[in-house]
């Protein structure tokens, strides 16, 4: 799925979330259509259009992957726009290709040091590639129970169909236990975190002592109406919010 490709420079590649897939991505781009920049949305191994394809499943491979996506497009620079396991992919990128990435826009992003679980939740989530009970149980969870039956339903069905079991048990383990923070720490990118209040796994905390120490040119944005998944809640508030960014950070 992608966008008009923008000039060089002026490109923004979007990676997907866990339950996610480039798909995903559809009620945030209807309010980027008239963007100056040109987005493209690409899926993980084993999600979506890649659905099939075979691989480690790590997030070393799926920068690799991103670096030979903005090659098959002709893109020298890029930005970078990341939703939670999204967020890891995109910094690993940046760590092996510094000189590509202009900006990075993270949305509930996980950090480049990955998230601790607890052995209790470590089950739950190691049990949600096989169940979509369990997924929409996560899904529901991190969205402060305030989503629409209908749409908590959509959004687990988008992810058991566009989504491979083997790929999602594995990605689980490589966003949750990677740790790559040393490589990244005090790089001078411009970066923006977007989080939402009501999402209980990735929150302001979390990101401060992470992405905020890291980063020296970070700045955090917290909406208090969305969850983990802010791209799907209000799309258009935070289409909004990418534009702005990216006109100050890359424009």
């Amino acid at each position: 799925m992608s966008q008009d490709s923008g000039n060089d420079g002026r490109a923004v590649i979007g990676l997907h979330g866990w339950f996610g897939s480039a798909a995903a991505w559809q009620p945030l781009a209807a309010h980027l259509e008239n963007s100056q920049f040109g987005y493209h949305f690409m899926d993980f191994r084993g999600y979506g259009s890649r659905a099939g394809a075979s691989g480690r499943f790590t997030i070393a491979e799926a920068a690799a992957d991103v670096l030979e996506f903005a090659d098959e497009l002709g893109l020298e620079r890029f930005c970078l726009l990341g939703h939670s396991m999204g967020g890891s992919v995109m910094q690993r990128v940046y760590a092996d290709a510094p000189e590509r990435v202009r900006a990075m826009f993270g949305i509930s992003p996980v950090p480049a040091s990955g998230i601790p679980f607890d052995d209790a939740t470590w089950e739950l989530f190691r049990s949600a590639a096989d169940s979509a009970d369990v997924r929409r149980q996560i899904i529901d969870f991190t969205t402060g129970g305030r989503l629409e039956p209908r749409q908590l339903d959509a959004m687990v069905e988008h992810s058991v169909r566009n989504s491979e079991v083997p790929a999602v048990a594995a990605y689980l383990e490589a966003w949750a236990s990677t740790d790559f923070h040393a490589e990244i720490n005090g790089s001078r990118v411009p970066v923006k975190v977007l989080i939402g209040r009501n999402d209980p796994a990735v929150h302001a905390e979390l990101i401060r002592s992470t992405f905020g120490q890291w980063y020296p040119h970070f700045d955090l944005i917290e909406f208090a109406d969305a969850g983990h998944y802010a791209a799907e809640e209000v799309p258009e508030r935070t289409a909004e919010v990418i534009e702005e960014f990216l006109r100050d950070a890359a424009g």
